[in-house]
């Protein structure tokens, strides 16, 4: 279960007792923050693509979209959502629960810059009834993320 994977990744740096697990389902970014109790832009989505053979992980804040064009400009390929089997066999977990704790080393995280205008944000934490509180300097730290990248639409004030 990805979750274990999640939790172990964090007991490392001492911080797995900080993972919020639910009751109710926070699969979907309306979902999290109804568990987690804030608005849904706080919730971290991670978004799952492949870009030639490699799989790359977006964080985003819930209330952003992928803009095609953008996408296309940073990654100089169309957008290609992976599928579940792949998110299985490539970052080891499932939708709904995809986080970018405790991943492989090839895949790479970006952070896109939609997420900075909050203190602190949710991601899950491989389950989907999971999430973890996190601010912006300890996403980037527990993320080991590639670089903040701006590919996200629908979210500027």
């Amino acid at each position: 279960m990805s979750i274990e994977i999640a939790k172990a990744y964090f007991k490392k740096f001492d911080m797995d007792t900080r993972i919020l697990e639910f009751e109710v389902s926070s699969a979907t970014v309306e979902l999290a923050a109804q568990a987690v109790g804030c608005e849904p832009a706080r919730i971290a989505k991670t978004l799952s693509f492949m870009v030639e053979e490699q799989p790359i992980l977006i964080l985003t804040a819930g209330d952003a979209k992928i803009d095609n064009s953008k996408y296309k400009a940073m990654f100089h390929k169309k957008a290609k959502m992976m599928t579940p089997e792949e998110l299985e066999t490539y970052v080891g977990h499932a939708i709904g629960g995809v986080c970018p704790f405790g991943i492989p080393e090839n895949v790479a995280v970006y952070l896109d810059k939609s997420l900075t205008r909050f203190e602190t944000v949710f991601p899950a934490c491989g389950s989907s009834n999971s999430a973890i509180e996190l601010t912006i300097s300890e996403l980037e730290k527990y993320s080991n993320f590639t670089e903040w990248v701006d590919v996200c639409k629908n979210w500027e004030a």
